[in-house]
Protein backbone atom coordinates (compact mmCIF):
# COMPACT_ATOMS: atom_id res chain seq x y z
CA UNK A 1 0.00 0.00 0.00
CA UNK A 2 2.61 2.43 -1.15
CA UNK A 3 0.15 4.51 -3.41
CA UNK A 4 1.07 7.85 -1.81
CA UNK A 5 4.77 7.77 -2.67
CA UNK A 6 3.99 8.52 -6.55
CA UNK A 7 0.66 10.52 -5.59
CA UNK A 8 0.07 13.81 -6.63
CA UNK A 9 -1.48 15.29 -3.62
CA UNK A 10 -3.64 18.58 -3.94
CA UNK A 11 -4.93 20.01 -0.50
CA UNK A 12 -7.77 22.05 -0.42
CA UNK A 13 -10.32 23.89 1.97
CA UNK A 14 -13.76 22.82 0.48
CA UNK A 15 -15.22 26.28 1.44
CA UNK A 16 -12.87 28.19 -0.15
CA UNK A 17 -12.78 26.36 -3.38
CA UNK A 18 -15.88 26.73 -5.61
CA UNK A 19 -19.13 27.56 -4.78
CA UNK A 20 -21.73 25.82 -6.81
CA UNK A 21 -25.02 27.10 -5.22
CA UNK A 22 -23.88 31.09 -5.13
CA UNK A 23 -23.69 31.51 -1.87
CA UNK A 24 -19.85 32.43 -1.70
CA UNK A 25 -18.53 29.37 0.12
CA UNK A 26 -17.00 26.76 -1.86
CA UNK A 27 -19.34 23.45 -1.26
CA UNK A 28 -18.77 19.71 -2.19
CA UNK A 29 -21.42 19.86 -5.26
CA UNK A 30 -18.84 22.72 -6.94
CA UNK A 31 -15.45 20.48 -5.82
CA UNK A 32 -17.24 18.11 -7.59
CA UNK A 33 -17.67 20.27 -10.73
CA UNK A 34 -14.23 20.66 -10.98
CA UNK A 35 -12.84 17.48 -10.80
CA UNK A 36 -12.44 17.37 -14.70
CA UNK A 37 -10.05 20.36 -14.23
CA UNK A 38 -8.10 18.79 -11.27
CA UNK A 39 -7.82 15.12 -12.85
CA UNK A 40 -6.25 17.47 -16.46
CA UNK A 41 -3.86 19.17 -13.61
CA UNK A 42 -2.55 15.54 -12.73
CA UNK A 43 -4.07 15.52 -9.37
CA UNK A 44 -4.13 11.71 -8.21
CA UNK A 45 -5.03 12.79 -4.53
CA UNK A 46 -7.60 15.40 -2.91
CA UNK A 47 -6.07 15.90 0.58
CA UNK A 48 -9.72 17.94 2.26
CA UNK A 49 -8.81 19.89 4.87
CA UNK A 50 -11.86 19.44 8.18
CA UNK A 51 -14.85 20.36 6.52
CA UNK A 52 -17.46 18.40 9.65
CA UNK A 53 -19.54 20.75 11.77
CA UNK A 54 -18.00 23.31 13.67
CA UNK A 55 -18.18 26.77 15.25
CA UNK A 56 -15.03 27.35 13.35
CA UNK A 57 -13.65 29.09 16.15
CA UNK A 58 -10.06 27.72 14.61
CA UNK A 59 -10.39 26.98 11.16
CA UNK A 60 -12.66 24.28 11.24
CA UNK A 61 -10.07 22.12 13.42
CA UNK A 62 -12.35 22.58 16.42
CA UNK A 63 -14.98 19.68 15.50
CA UNK A 64 -18.21 19.82 16.27
CA UNK A 65 -19.08 16.44 14.91
CA UNK A 66 -16.88 13.77 12.96
CA UNK A 67 -19.82 11.93 11.19
CA UNK A 68 -21.45 14.87 9.24
CA UNK A 69 -21.04 17.77 7.05
CA UNK A 70 -20.75 21.30 7.81
CA UNK A 71 -24.07 22.63 6.54
CA UNK A 72 -22.51 25.56 4.01
CA UNK A 73 -20.43 23.07 2.58
CA UNK A 74 -23.16 20.52 1.88
CA UNK A 75 -24.62 17.33 2.95
CA UNK A 76 -23.24 13.77 3.55
CA UNK A 77 -24.73 12.65 0.70
CA UNK A 78 -23.19 15.73 -1.64
CA UNK A 79 -19.96 14.24 0.04
CA UNK A 80 -20.35 10.44 -1.23
CA UNK A 81 -21.32 12.10 -4.78
CA UNK A 82 -18.15 13.99 -4.68
CA UNK A 83 -15.95 10.78 -3.53
CA UNK A 84 -17.50 8.16 -6.11
CA UNK A 85 -17.31 10.76 -8.40
CA UNK A 86 -13.44 11.57 -7.45
CA UNK A 87 -12.89 7.38 -7.43
CA UNK A 88 -14.18 7.35 -11.19
CA UNK A 89 -11.80 9.82 -12.17
CA UNK A 90 -8.96 7.50 -9.85
CA UNK A 91 -8.53 10.40 -7.46
CA UNK A 92 -7.89 9.46 -4.33
CA UNK A 93 -9.69 11.26 -1.40
CA UNK A 94 -7.76 12.04 1.93
CA UNK A 95 -9.83 14.06 4.83
CA UNK A 96 -7.97 15.28 7.65
CA UNK A 97 -9.52 13.54 10.50
CA UNK A 98 -8.33 15.82 13.77
CA UNK A 99 -8.19 13.41 16.55
CA UNK A 100 -6.29 15.42 19.10
CA UNK A 101 -8.93 17.66 20.39
CA UNK A 102 -12.78 18.55 19.71
CA UNK A 103 -14.80 21.59 19.39
CA UNK A 104 -16.33 21.79 23.09
CA UNK A 105 -19.99 21.99 21.73
CA UNK A 106 -19.26 18.23 20.55
CA UNK A 107 -21.15 15.73 22.52
CA UNK A 108 -18.12 14.18 23.89
CA UNK A 109 -16.74 17.33 25.57
CA UNK A 110 -20.73 17.87 26.53
CA UNK A 111 -21.09 14.39 28.40
CA UNK A 112 -17.58 15.06 29.57
CA UNK A 113 -18.38 18.27 31.34
CA UNK A 114 -21.49 16.93 33.27
CA UNK A 115 -20.22 13.66 34.03
CA UNK A 116 -18.92 13.24 37.48
CA UNK A 117 -14.61 13.70 37.89
CA UNK A 118 -12.78 10.69 37.60
CA UNK A 119 -15.60 8.85 35.21
CA UNK A 120 -14.55 7.29 31.76
CA UNK A 121 -17.15 10.03 30.25
CA UNK A 122 -14.86 13.10 32.10
CA UNK A 123 -12.07 11.38 31.35
CA UNK A 124 -12.63 11.83 27.70
CA UNK A 125 -10.53 15.08 27.87
CA UNK A 126 -7.71 16.27 30.03
CA UNK A 127 -9.06 18.31 33.38
CA UNK A 128 -7.74 20.07 36.35
CA UNK A 129 -8.25 21.78 39.27
CA UNK A 130 -5.99 24.12 38.55
CA UNK A 131 -4.38 25.92 35.78
CA UNK A 132 -0.31 24.98 36.71
CA UNK A 133 -0.34 21.67 35.81
CA UNK A 134 2.41 20.87 32.48
CA UNK A 135 3.50 24.38 33.24
CA UNK A 136 6.49 23.93 30.88
CA UNK A 137 4.38 23.07 28.19
CA UNK A 138 4.69 25.80 25.41
CA UNK A 139 1.40 27.95 24.75
CA UNK A 140 1.19 27.72 20.99
CA UNK A 141 -0.68 31.30 20.08
CA UNK A 142 1.08 33.48 22.60
CA UNK A 143 -0.16 36.95 21.24
CA UNK A 144 -4.22 36.32 22.49
CA UNK A 145 -3.25 33.27 25.42
CA UNK A 146 -2.01 33.42 28.30
CA UNK A 147 -2.19 29.88 29.02
CA UNK A 148 -3.18 25.97 27.81
CA UNK A 149 -6.03 25.77 30.31
CA UNK A 150 -9.45 27.48 30.08
CA UNK A 151 -11.62 27.18 32.83
CA UNK A 152 -15.12 25.06 32.06
CA UNK A 153 -18.52 26.50 34.65
CA UNK A 154 -20.24 23.88 34.20
CA UNK A 155 -17.26 21.35 34.58
CA UNK A 156 -16.20 23.79 37.93
CA UNK A 157 -12.55 22.47 36.40
CA UNK A 158 -10.36 23.58 33.80
CA UNK A 159 -9.82 21.66 30.54
CA UNK A 160 -6.37 21.46 28.61
CA UNK A 161 -5.84 23.07 25.20
CA UNK A 162 -2.97 22.92 22.92
CA UNK A 163 -4.71 25.37 20.62
CA UNK A 164 -7.54 27.66 21.18
CA UNK A 165 -9.81 27.79 24.28
CA UNK A 166 -13.25 26.36 23.11
CA UNK A 167 -11.30 23.27 21.91
CA UNK A 168 -10.55 20.70 24.59
CA UNK A 169 -7.54 18.49 24.19
CA UNK A 170 -8.49 14.47 24.03
CA UNK A 171 -7.09 12.12 26.49
CA UNK A 172 -5.52 8.72 24.95
CA UNK A 173 -5.34 7.25 28.28
CA UNK A 174 -8.72 6.61 28.10
CA UNK A 175 -9.52 3.17 26.33
CA UNK A 176 -13.09 4.25 25.42
CA UNK A 177 -12.03 7.06 23.91
CA UNK A 178 -9.29 5.69 22.12
CA UNK A 179 -11.48 3.09 20.77
CA UNK A 180 -13.99 5.51 20.03
CA UNK A 181 -11.38 7.40 17.88
CA UNK A 182 -10.58 4.14 16.04
CA UNK A 183 -14.03 3.38 15.09
CA UNK A 184 -14.15 6.61 13.32
CA UNK A 185 -10.97 6.63 11.58
CA UNK A 186 -11.87 2.82 10.43
CA UNK A 187 -15.35 3.77 9.60
CA UNK A 188 -14.52 6.68 6.63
Amino acid sequence: MTWYKDAVFYELRVRAFHDANGDGIGDFAGLTQKLDYLSDLGITALWLLPFYPSPLRDDGYDIADYCAVHPAVGTLEDFRVFVDAAHARGIRVVTELVLNHTSDSHAWFQRARRAPPGSTERDFYVWSDTPDRYADARIIFTDYENSNWAWDPVAKAYYWHRFIPGGGTLAWRNSMRGSAAIRLATAL
